[in-house]
């Protein structure tokens, strides 16, 4: 499944425009960096790709076995280090809501593996450039 999305910078400087099917989100850089802040930075969005899928697919896995988990917070801190090349993603995960036990919590933390984001972002990655 092939996902496609569009990024048109103008002017303003770093202010960018992403669209993806029917939906837009705004993308900045912090005004530090000569932006306006005006919307998530390209890292956040990485993080919170990561952040978002994680909670999807936990409440897709939690209503299928009907726990009773009111919410499904997952909190992403992103840390990169350019000069050797790594990142690190630090992932927390907490649930409002009944108690679980160790082997539930364990099942959680196998689905939170499942999650598509997290799948590609420890798989190889290649990334194809064409200039036209």
């Amino acid at each position: 499944m092939a996902i496609t999305v569009k990024a048109s910078l103008g002017k303003e400087k770093y202010y960018t425009e992403v669209v993806a099917g029917e939906n837009t989100l705004i993308t900045d850089e912090p005004v530090d960096k000569g932006g306006g802040n005006k919307g998530f930075n390209p890292f956040e969005i990485l993080a919170t790709s990561l952040a978002s899928c994680t909670a999807a697919t936990l409440r897709m896995y939690v209503d299928r076995k009907e726990w009773n988990i009111d919410i499904i917070n997952v909190e992403v801190e992103l840390e990169n280090f350019p000069l050797t090349k790594r990142a690190i993603f630090k992932r927390n995960i907490t649930f409002e809501g009944t108690v679980h036990d160790e082997e539930q919590i364990k099942r959680l933390r196998n689905i939170a593996d499942a999650c598509p984001i997290h799948k590609i972002l420890t798989n190889d990655i290649e990334i194809l450039t064409k200039f036209s």
